[in-house]
């Protein structure tokens, strides 16, 4: 009974989850939300996602990529980790970016970016964490690991995952989506190199929050001189 549940949930996540998150995400009234609701709303869901897939791990005793500290001799991979997929992510978001696919972002993707000193907090201190913790719960940490048990192959996971990881980010057109599979396999690289969860969810944060507070007002600017 275990084993089905664990394979129902797999493929919920594989399929279920983004086709959920891109309906949900292209409704246009999400446009007229103030930008501190939808902050809210997204954390919101994330976080009961993560709460849904730590149930699934407890009543089925399911199997966990990496969710463990490294001990301090694995200080240099850990830090490795950290450094290493932050600077691969962001780098990849400027490079995509200097290509030309500022335009090309949806409406709901500039519309999250936050312009005012209390929105950027709400970025800082909301967005950012809960895109590190529960993503990385999810995506690395519950899906990486019981797909590596389903197919008993680490790059077919490793792939797999990243790819339901980018499906989640559909509502950002097709190179957002892309973007985030790219990312995803990114974030992935320390959990099986260092076998540890942790940097993944502290490069995550870092990369959101430069993606947020950084890049994304570039964006703003370079569509409205663009327009």
């Amino acid at each position: 009974m275990a084993a089905t549940i664990n394979l129902l949930y797999v493929i919920f996540l594989l399929a279920v989850v983004p086709v959920l998150s891109y309906r949900t995400t292209r409704r246009e009234e999400l446009l007229l939300l103030p930008r501190k609701a939808l902050y809210f709303s997204a954390a919101l869901s994330q976080w009961l996602l993560a709460l849904l897939t730590l149930f699934i791990i407890l009543i089925t005793a399911a199997p966990l990529a990496g969710m463990r500290t490294l001990a301090w001799g694995d200080f240099a991979r850990w830090t490795a980790g950290v450094v290493g997929a932050s600077l691969a992510g962001i780098g990849l978001s400027l490079l995509l970016e200097a290509l030309g696919r500022w335009p090309e972002e949806s409406a709901l993707v500039r519309r999250l970016i936050p312009r005012s000193p209390r929105e950027k907090l709400w970025a800082l201190f909301i967005v950012a964490p809960t895109a590190g913790v529960c993503e990385e719960f999810i995506f690395r940490g519950y899906l990486l690991a019981n797909l590596v048990h389903l197919t008993h192959s680490i790059p077919l996971a490793w792939a797999l995952s990243s790819i339901a990881f980018g499906l989640c980010h559909a509502y950002q057109n097709t190179s957002g989506a892309a973007r985030a599979t790219l990312l995803g396999a990114v974030l992935a690289a320390p959990v099986v190199l260092a076998h540890s969860i942790y940097p993944a969810i502290v490069a995550h944060f870092l990369i959101d929050v430069a993606g947020l507070l950084w890049i994304g007002p570039a964006i703003v600017k370079t569509v409205a001189s663009d327009e």
